[in-house]
């Protein structure tokens, strides 16, 4: 026998396990050992995982349990333990005495920022279309080829009053896309620009962490489009478990209080995307086939990609390990800053909640707390939960901490005591929160795009959303999130030298937004500025009316319009190897039109925005035969 298997043997002690399995069987005399052995090992198993339950203090858990107790109970019982030891880094051991810890700062009102003092940390801010950021632009073109994606799609619509996952939301109503669809094309436009940049075949692989929610639906929604163009094989789909709900400062396991053989459990945070992308062996695997970069995203912000290539140049230009996407932050906006924190030799550089920023300032660096700068934003850098990580160092760190994050609690007292809760919590983590795992060493910073939309996340219902425009804040609707993709999209033609209408500001549903032209663009239009500009080879190319449609779809590679000036809707779509000259259109119809609901009943993506399309009349440009093609109205 190997020595390597003779060594196992011996550290598992599986000789004298194996010697007890055989006395039971023989005991037993019954004509069916290998059934005698399974009911044997499955008690053993059963019997292991409540000595340790009670070697961590758990033991209350089996106490409760009633004297008939069946042993079909106590084995799911045991098998949700098994599950839950083995999701969470050094398992229930190590959850129960984190828990104890942070428990205990909590009950003492320890502050976690307390000592530390910030200033601006590494990075870079560029104004959208800027020299400086057509520079950045060039150079991040050079890096897509080593790119890989994650997205955090772990929940559901429910609060948005939509039932289904939320990468199934449309992000817009012209074309009813969903977000996972323009997620897939846009990262499928960046594969094909770094294809052609280098001049070899470029495979972006993408992961996707999914929830028990949201699993099914999101496995369901590729198959059903065909992986909206991806190969199967790019995409990896992580499911996150949940973690035990504690009931006390003792940090006791919770059981369900409709069932005494289940744990109660709750969502860990989006912080698992890191244990998961490690325990998977995806980021592994993305090291062995080249990958250098590695970009998080969230699940509903349709500008996700806007800025991407320029901040990827930040991340080489710098040498960052973490690179934070940023945007412009204005002093009290609802959204964390990027500070680097300094304790003495400590340092560190992470992002600090929105309700913590004023207080910190004032205990430290500005008696005025939270104020704007001379250019009219917050020194501190706006946190997206956008990240772009060098692969290499994170790779080395998660083999060091096996994905571990650091970890909060948010226990809601019933007094001041302090000594009880109101309902069980649970310790959480975020996916921000990775680069307090790493030594001052580490070059950790931001890079920010002022001067644009590259952030519209859709969150906040239709009630709440209204009080909110109502107010002048920020709404992150969905009314919201479709407006500004128009007006991103026409930010990008406006940097590629095209004159727009001014945009008044109208009520949609409801929601203050800007009423620009609506532009609907395939990521294959272009992934930068420049390829937007070679898009539009003549000065002014396009003029759009207010309230005009333009939508582009499909491979639109092949696609260059040199004049167009259109009053309504106007639909392009090419397949691949199609290409379309559009030398000269001038196009005026009655076009689509947003009217908001007036009490009837409408599909759900319909009632989180509160309005509708009416299409009357558009004029379609469809190529589904590659060629090469030409439209001049003025022949």
């Amino acid at each position: 026998m190997p020595v390597a298997i003779q060594s196992y043997i011996a550290e598992h002690k599986l000789e004298s396990l194996f010697a007890e399995a055989c006395a039971a069987v023989i005991k037993s005399g019954s004509p069916t050992p290998m059934a005698v052995l399974r009911d044997w090992f499955a008690a053993k198993a059963q019997q292991e995982t409540l000595q340790m339950l009670e070697g961590i203090g758990q033991g209350h858990l089996a106490s409760a349990w009633p004297a008939d107790a069946s042993d079909t109970d106590k084995a799911r019982f045991c098998a949700q333990v098994a599950q839950l030891e083995s999701s969470y880094p050094g398992g229930l051991a190590a959850y129960v005495a984190n828990g104890r810890k942070l428990l205990a700062d909590s009950k003492s009102g320890v502050n976690p920022l307390e000592g530390w003092s910030p200033t601006v940390p590494t990075g870079t801010s560029l104004k959208f279309a800027s020299a400086e950021y057509l520079e950045h632009e060039a150079v991040g073109l050079s890096e897509l080829d080593g790119c890989s994606f994650v997205l955090v799609a772990g929940g559901l619509g429910e609060r948005l009053g939509f039932s289904g996952i939320k990468v199934a939301l449309p992000f817009q109503i012209s074309t009813d896309e969903c977000y996972l669809q323009l997620y897939v094309s846009s990262i499928l436009a960046l594969q094909k620009r770094a294809a052609a940049a280098t001049g070899k075949p470029v495979t972006l692989p993408l992961a996707i962490m999914v929830s028990g929610d949201t699993a099914q639906g999101t496995e369901e929604l590729l198959r059903a489009n065909d992986y909206f163009g991806m190969q199967p094989s790019q995409v990896t789909l992580l499911k996150q478990e949940k973690v035990p709900c504690l009931a006390d400062n003792d940090a006791r396991l919770a059981a369900d209080p409709k069932d005494p053989f289940k744990l109660l459990t709750k969502p860990h945070g989006h912080g698992d995307v890191h244990y998961l992308l490690h325990s998977s062996g995806t980021v592994e695997r993305w090291q062995a086939a080249g990958v250098r970069w590695v970009y998080f995203f969230q699940d509903t912000n349709a500008p996700a990609f806007k800025v991407l290539p320029a901040c990827l140049a930040v991340s080489k230009k710098l040498g960052m390990e973490v690179n934070s996407v940023c945007v412009g932050r204005k002093a009290g906006e609802a959204i964390g800053g990027i500070m680097q924190l300094n304790n003495g030799a400590q340092s560190m550089t992470v992002n600090v909640e929105y309700n913590q920023i004023d207080a910190l300032l004032k205990a430290t660096v500005e008696p005025r707390g939270d104020v704007d700068g001379p250019d009219g934003y917050s020194p501190w850098p706006g946190s997206i939960n956008q990240l772009i990580f060098a692969l290499a160092p994170y790779a080395a760190k998660l083999k060091q901490t096996g994905g571990g994050m650091p970890e909060f609690v948010n226990p809601k007292y019933t007094d001041g005591t302090k000594t009880a809760f109101k309902a069980p919590t649970r310790l959480e983590c975020m996916m921000q929160d990775y680069p307090k795992s790493l030594g001052a060493s580490a070059v950790v910073g931001f890079s920010s795009v002022t001067d644009t939309v590259s952030f519209s996340p859709v969150k906040t219902n239709l009630k709440d959303a209204r009080v909110k425009s109502d107010d002048g804040m920020p709404t992150y609707s969905a009314a919201s999130g479709e407006a500004d993709i128009y007006l991103s999209n026409c930010q990008m033609l406006q940097a590629a030298g095209v004159v727009l209408p001014d945009a008044p500001t109208v009520s949609r549903g409801g929601i203050k937004v800007s009423d620009v032209p609506r532009l609907v663009v395939d990521p294959t239009f272009g992934v930068t500025i420049s390829d937007w500009k070679a898009k539009l080879p003549t000065p002014g190319a396009i003029k759009l009316a207010p309230g005009s449609t333009l939508v582009l779809r499909g491979d639109l590679t092949g696609l260059t319009i040199e004049s167009l000036e259109l009053s309504g809707t106007l639909v392009v779509q090419l397949v691949p190897g199609a290409k379309l000259t559009i030398r000269s259109v001038k196009e005026q119809n009655d076009g689509w039109a947003f009217a908001d609901l007036d009490g009837e009943a409408v599909p759900e993506p319909l009632a989180i925005r509160g309005y509708k399309m009416v299409k009357s009349a558009q004029r379609e440009l469809i190529y589904d035969i590659p060629g090469t093609h030409v439209v001049d109205d003025g022949k």
